[in-house]
């Protein structure tokens, strides 16, 4: 499937992440194989579970996956979720406190943009402490694997979320977000930037979008929903996933989201049969946008 969005001349190829809560690969394990057949796509994570990890380990991890796709990964991260069980024991095998995972991901990043850069790096902080490493290879680019920031405008803690991200990242991925939803985060991500003093050209607005491609809505409904069910054990978000319909509602959907902002769209197949849905994506849809 990444040889035939690379083909197509499609911007970028994305897998999520999970220990044992959702059926996953191991993300960047993948991305290394995706990475030996493709030349020219981005390989991204969408969204890595960041905070599950330790940020030295995590870091000659992406610098070895950047090295083998010669610059193209990118890494999108969020907090993670503790919507049920198997979600809340993902936390505790791994040893991190649910409440402590935001402060961890803040920290991280620091972390990974420290060490990726192949120089002596110190960091005194919270979670993590220690003085004067040095991690080489560095990744390829000297502005460092770009790292995008999970935020959901709608939630209560959107506001922390977009301001997280306008200091700390050089993007945002939202999931759950409506077209009129996202158009407030990025304007609230700008006017942060701004603050700031850091430019905003360079930032990337990415939208994850989960779709099902059927020209019988009803029977789109009906295999997303299944796929949903067997994915989270629970339709987690309800109307806020979609749309599930036809080629023309796919592209409208796409682009009320890039008139609100979104530089970056990416396609999820709530179905299982992936394969057809991308067919169905490249030939119909694609072309268009």
């Amino acid at each position: 499937m990444a040889q035939r969005v690379e083909s197509a001349n499609l911007d970028s190829v994305w897998v999520g992440d999970s220990l044992f809560a959702k059926p996953r690969l191991e993300p960047f394990t993948i991305l290394s194989a995706i990475a030996s057949v493709t030349e020219k796509v981005r390989l991204g994570t969408a969204v890595l579970l960041m905070a599950l990890r330790h940020p030295v380990l995590l870091a000659q991890t992406i610098a070895t996956v950047d090295l083998i796709s010669n610059g193209r990964l990118v890494i999108a991260a969020g907090t993670g979720g503790a919507f049920n069980k198997e979600q809340q024991e993902e936390w505790k095998v791994s040893g991190v406190s649910q409440k402590s995972r935001a402060s961890r991901l803040e920290e991280m990043i620091q972390v990974l943009k420290g060490l990726g850069t192949g120089e002596p790096f110190s960091f005194p902080g919270r979670h993590f402490n220690f003085s004067e490493i040095t991690m080489r290879p560095a990744v390829v680019k000297a502005s460092g694997v770009p790292i995008l920031l999970a935020c959901h405008w709608r939630s209560n803690v959107g506001k922390t979320q977009a301001a997280r991200a306008s200091k700390l990242a050089d993007g945002i991925i939202s999931i759950s977000d409506t077209p009129e939803e996202y158009m407030g985060l990025v304007s609230e991500v700008n006017s942060q930037m701004g603050l700031l003093g850091r430019e905003v050209d360079d930032f990337e607005s990415s939208m994850y979008l989960t779709v099902n491609i059927n020209k019988d809505k009803a029977l789109a409904q009906i295999n997303a929903e299944e796929f949903l069910l067997g994915y989270y054990g629970a339709n987690i978000w309800g109307d806020r996933w979609g749309p599930f319909g036809d080629s023309q509602e796919i592209k409208d959907r796409m682009l009320e989201y890039s008139e609100a902002g979104a530089k970056t769209l990416i396609i999820r197949f709530a179905s299982l049969d992936p394969e057809r849905q991308l067919d169905t994506f490249l030939n119909d849809i694609a072309p268009f946008i």
